[in-house]
């Protein structure tokens, strides 16, 4: 689902990038190479996109400090995220339930719902009931796993900045899909953004790429929305869902009530992984290892969604 809405105000005039095409794709792959994550992320230009691929599974701490968790794992998932070349403003910001742009180590960014809940009032007014960070649902390094048990982040991906060769103010950590760069809190040279400089979509004008967004200590922490024209926006990549190896989807966890205790998701060298945590003093796990079928992962649960039920089964991206 996507919806678009009518411009608020905020913007007096319209900008269209300076760069080049090729120079737009140079400084898309220069983003990723300059931060370290070029062994982990390709990126590849066309003639109209550079599309930055990925496993979507960080090298950095996950999981840990949720205590409103939906009951999902982050599982490897490859992933192709397309960054238009030639970005133009249109004035028409665009939300969809999905991802908005990728992070420079190749992991989605999400607006900062959890489900997609924004509506053309949600943009210009905060959503207390479904906001990510105050419901507990992301971990220390502004992400989790969703519906589809993929890593992506709601707010700014601290742990990766933290990992970024480059980092620093001037530091692109990320393309939003409309082909305009995602920034810190600050402005390139460094300078504090001003109160209400940031637009609806927490973007700004940009001297280089004509327009650029930014992460902020306050909603929506990041990009909320497209500023950018998107010709086939309703085909925007999405991760592809675990399945059952015998058919059929992986049904999502539900939040328990009151959020769990403990939670600590362990990642193994044999590419098994873990997380287990605590509910109304009982222990519960989510547990999956490769199955030897390529993408394919031999699961045990036992969640609160499910009663406490252990079961198992293999399942597929």
């Amino acid at each position: 689902m996507n919806r678009s809405f009518a411009l608020v105000p905020l913007l007096c005039f319209f900008a269209t990038a300076t760069l080049a095409h090729e120079d737009h794709c140079a400084a898309v792959a220069a983003s990723v190479d300059e931060a370290g994550f070029g062994d982990s992320v390709t990126v590849t230009c066309s003639d109209t996109h550079a599309t930055l691929t990925s496993d979507t599974y960080p090298d950095h701490d996950m999981m840990t400090g949720i205590t409103g968790t939906n009951e999902q794992v982050p599982v490897p998932a490859e992933y192709g995220a397309p960054i238009l070349l030639e970005p133009e403003l249109s004035g028409t910001p665009l939300t969809r339930d999905a991802a908005l742009g990728v992070a420079v180590n190749g992991v989605p960014i999400y607006d900062y719902t959890g489900g997609g809940e924004m509506s053309e009032a949600d943009l210009a007014h905060h959503q207390a009931q479904h906001d990510t960070l105050q419901t507990g649902q992301l971990d220390i390094c502004g992400g989790h796993a969703g519906r589809g048990d993929d890593y992506h982040y709601h707010i700014a991906p601290t742990c990766m900045i933290a990992q970024m060769e480059n980092a620093g103010p001037d530091a692109i950590i990320g393309w939003a899909f409309d082909g305009f760069p995602i920034y810190g809190e600050a402005n390139p040279d460094g300078t504090t953004i001003a109160d209400g400089v940031l637009d609806i979509c927490n973007g700004q004008a940009d001297d280089v790429f004509g327009y650029r967004y930014h992460t902020s200590q306050d909603a929506p922490y990041i990009v909320q929305c497209l500023m950018g024209n998107v010709a086939d926006f309703d085909r925007l990549p999405r991760v592809r869902p675990l399945t059952a190896a015998t058919g059929g989807g992986a049904e999502p966890g539900s939040p328990p009530p009151g959020g769990v205790e403990d939670l600590v998701f362990t990642q193994n060298a044999d590419g098994s992984r873990s997380m287990d945590y605590g509910y109304q003093g009982q222990g519960y796990y989510i547990r999956y290892a490769p199955s030897g079928t390529p993408d394919c992962y031999d699961f045990l649960t036992s969640t609160v969604t499910n009663g406490g039920e252990i079961m198992e089964g293999e399942f597929c991206r």
